[in-house]
């Protein structure tokens, strides 16, 4: 892997460009109405696959905290995500979500002594505003549970991405191993709500089986695995404004494969979005080497959303 902090940034902001297409393959492969065995089929699978291939479990404290990394980051993220997308007008959860730098600055100045500067709340407003004129649609009558749920998806990822930094890794586990963790914790949190509240798995076909698969491996295991090891080597807030290309990616493979228009204005938001990424990159200071830590160490349904209401779907 290249070391060059522009490369770094680079490929670390492949995941949030794949996240972009989750809605795509979502109405155009998979069963209808299967949110949360959509998470679960994303989640557990990739965990698995990243387990094997690691050959690393967690110990002691790692335990605990891959458990609360797991359900910040999936656990806790898809179903939260997936509620406020059902229930909100088109893309008033991706605009929530856009939030995400500045709940990242927050935390980061309460957990990592990060204090952010006027730049960084400026450039995420200016993010968020962007994104805001990418995916909004028509007014519609705001849910109040919907609203919660953005909220708390945007606080549970930014909290996990900021934990995430905060707790490095243990000695001799690099990112494949501790992004394996995290989304087998997570798909096992998702499993019993799924089956809960969606019932028995439905009967897949295979458009559906290659749609999943996808989903898994790309969408998730390779994402995520270039996520984490982004926030390892990147400030905080540096990975996290990455996350607006989640939804311009969704609007472009919108206008390239589902045939939906870009307005002017949605362009000119599109430009904002874009130049904010590219600003919240733009003087930070990448981390020297990962942290580390030794093992012994004590301390929605598919006719009432366009493509951005899934934007954000990670």
């Amino acid at each position: 892997m290249a070391s060059s902090r522009p490369a770094l940034i680079a490929l670390t902001a492949l995941a949030p460009v794949s996240w972009g297409t989750t809605y795509a393959v979502t109405t155009e492969f998979l069963p209808a109405d299967r949110p949360l065995f959509t998470g679960l089929m994303r989640a557990l699978p990739a965990g698995l696959l990243l387990l094997a291939l690691a050959r690393v479990l967690p110990r002691g404290a790692w335990w605990w905290k891959a458990a609360v990394l797991g359900a910040l980051n999936i656990g806790a993220f898809f179903p939260l995500l997936f509620l406020s997308a059902y229930r909100l007008p088109g893309g008033m959860a991706a605009v929530v979500g856009s939030a995400g730098p500045l709940f990242v600055a927050g935390l980061s100045a309460l957990l990592l002594a990060q204090r952010p500067t006027g730049r960084t709340l400026l450039t995420g407003a200016v993010a968020a505003f962007g994104v805001s004129l990418v995916v909004l649609r028509a007014a519609g009558a705001l849910d109040a549970l919907g609203l919660l749920a953005a909220l708390a998806a945007t606080v549970s990822m930014s909290a996990g991405t900021v934990l995430t930094q905060r707790w490095g890794r243990p000695a001799g586990v690099g990112p494949l191993a501790l992004t394996g963790w995290q989304l087998t914790a997570g798909g096992l949190l998702i499993a019993p709500l799924a089956f809960l509240v969606e019932g028995a798995p439905p009967a897949l076909d295979g458009r559906a089986a290659g749609g999943y698969l996808y989903l898994a491996v790309a969408n998730t295991a390779v994402a995520y695995w270039l996520w984490f090891r982004g926030i390892g080597r990147l400030t905080a807030t540096q990975v996290t404004f990455l996350g607006p290309l989640s939804p311009l990616t969704a609007a472009v493979v919108g206008w390239a494969a589902l045939g939906q228009a870009l307005t002017p204005v949605q362009l000119v938001g599109m430009g904002l979005a874009f130049g904010a990424t590219v600003a919240g990159q733009i003087g930070a200071r990448s981390k020297a080497a990962p942290r580390t830590f030794s093992f012994s160490e004590k301390n929605g349904r598919k006719d009432s959303m366009d493509v951005t209401d899934g934007a954000l779907r990670r």
